[in-house]
């Protein structure tokens, strides 16, 4: 850095010394913030939130919807109202990431209302299930679509589908610790490509149904199988297709003015997803009975096959562009996760560090990386998803639930932005029907694994975070040395607001 960005450090020394005339004795530092205004305008917002959105899901949930409701009508209510759910949830989340200017999503909203144990819970979890798990089912499910073509008639092997899948998350990290605009660039191109494969998708099922093709929305709520635990389910795995819609709270320290992007990208974004997810469900229907959508083994692929012969591999191409795009944007975000429990001395300190040649939270996103390599290894799709559903739904109702909290005991925090209570209640008791839903409804020990695993976070919040044990820094001390070296990263630099 330069004599100008050196002049910015603050404080005086205790022989009264002024620090700037012995700056340049110092370790040079970087700040995250120094980085390119990238978000400069809401469009780049809308394109992180509908790039991230739109990626594996659509292609894989619409079976897992309708298998639990058994009907066109009820299908398509379920996808609108994933829709309004997530546009609240996001809601929320604006007015939390007005309110409170850090990056990090769930973790500082946390942090603020109810201290550091339930934020290094969620850290905790995060960094190593619900991100990575995420990260790793997007990209096997890259992995699936771009080996089918060179399996015609059978499934691809699981040794190349998980290969592809370690080589995409490689790929996706090192551009990410790379350059952040080259990350943002990456996304915004992928964002393109999966809007034409939307488009497309979503025109043909319009000009199918100008044709007469309607017969399958004929009696549509015939057969139906509506209960509190079905639609649970079916909401579980809409959801999922949503996910992805706080991705901007990951990164509000480097959005340009967030006070007036932030809201506007997610009014915009998230409705648009919403659009287009209901509309390319009723393209499906005007090709596929409900029980061939069912017996479909890549739904996008069969609606091409018959809609878009000779041209049906434009489907498979692009939606190996679009799960690209929701795995790049995944992996930008959550790396800032990673930086800021860093940060905060909840993980190893060196994931906080900057890198001097990039400015990107390099050590974070390697770090990301490679616990989400290990997820795909014994992993599968299915029981990915199960396993991160049940985790982050907990955290998304505990982090609303902060937000009515600090209604009343922060009453001095700016809001820019101010919903009505009546929002962060439903998406509340909501979060609390997902998360008791699948244990009432389908028991699994999966889920006993999950919560006990999350509750081991309080002895490692005690031994190593609250007690800090001198034999823990003497072993951190050199690897965080040795790693800083080899990676060329250092502490970020205070900056005087």
């Amino acid at each position: 850095m330069g004599e100008e960005s050196l002049k910015k450090r603050k404080g005086v020394d205790k022989g009264g010394e002024d620090r700037q005339s012995i700056q340049s004795h110092e370790p040079q530092t970087m700040n995250l913030q120094k980085q390119a205004n990238l978000f400069l305008f809401p469009l780049c917002g809308i394109c992180m939130i509908v790039g991230t959105i739109i990626g594996s899901g659509i292609f894989v949930s619409p079976k897992s919807v309708l298998a639990n409701v058994e009907a066109v009508g009820p299908c398509l209510i379920i996808w609108a109202a994933c829709g309004v759910l997530a546009t609240l949830g996001a809601l929320c989340f604006a007015e939390l990431g007005t309110m409170i200017t850090k990056s990090g999503g769930e973790y500082p909203y946390l942090m603020e209302a109810f201290g550091p144990i339930p934020a290094f819970l969620f850290s905790w979890t995060s960094l190593l299930v619900t991100k990575p798990s995420s990260f790793a089912i997007i990209c096997l499910s890259f992995a699936e679509y771009a080996s089918a073509p060179f399996y015609p008639g059978c499934d691809p092997p699981q040794a190349v589908i998980k290969c592809l899948a370690a080589a995409a998350i490689v790929v996706i990290t090192i551009v990410n610790s790379l350059s952040v605009k080259l990350a943002s660039y990456l996304q915004n191109f992928l964002t393109a490509a999966k809007m034409i494969i939307v488009t497309i998708i979503i025109v043909s099922g319009i000009v199918l149904l100008a044709q007469g093709k309607t017969d399958n929305f004929e009696d549509s709520f015939k057969g139906s199988k509506i209960s509190v635990s079905s639609i649970s389910l079916a909401f579980y795995n809409g959801l999922w297709a949503y996910d992805g819609w706080n991705q901007l709270n990951y990164i509000t320290e480097e959005l340009k003015n967030p006070y007036r992007n932030l809201p506007l990208s997610i009014i915009i974004g998230i409705p648009l997803v919403t659009v287009c997810y209901v509309l390319i469900n009723v393209s499906y229907f005007t090709v596929m009975t409900s029980t061939e959508l069912l017996q479909s083994q890549a739904v996008a692929v069969t609606f091409g096959d018959r809609v878009l012969y000779p041209a049906s591999w434009i489907v498979p191409l692009f939606v190996v562009f679009s799960t690209l795009g929701s795995a790049n944007g995944t992996c930008f975000t959550a790396g800032r996760l990673v930086y800021v429990a860093g940060r905060e001395g909840h993980v190893l300190k060196i994931l906080s560090y900057i890198s001097v040649k990039h400015l990107t939270p390099a050590p974070a996103i390697i770090f990301y990386g490679a616990i989400a390599i290990i997820y795909i290894i014994p992993g599968d799709i299915n029981s990915l998803i199960n396993y991160f559903s049940f985790a982050v739904w907990i955290f998304y109702g505990l982090t609303v639930l902060a937000l009515i909290v600090m209604r009343f005991t922060r009453k001095e925090l700016k809001r820019p932005i101010r919903i009505p209570i009546i929002i962060p209640v439903i998406v509340t008791l909501v979060s609390i029907l997902l998360v008791l839903a699948p244990i009432i409804s389908a028991p699994e020990l999966a889920y006993l694994y999950c919560t006990l695993f999350i509750l081991s976070g309080l002895i490692v919040y005690a031994l190593f975070v609250h007690l800090k044990f001198s034999w823990a820094q003497k072993i951190s001390k050199p690897i965080t040395m040795h790693l800083q070296m080899l990676l060329e990263v250092v502490p970020e630099e205070e900056v005087i607001e």
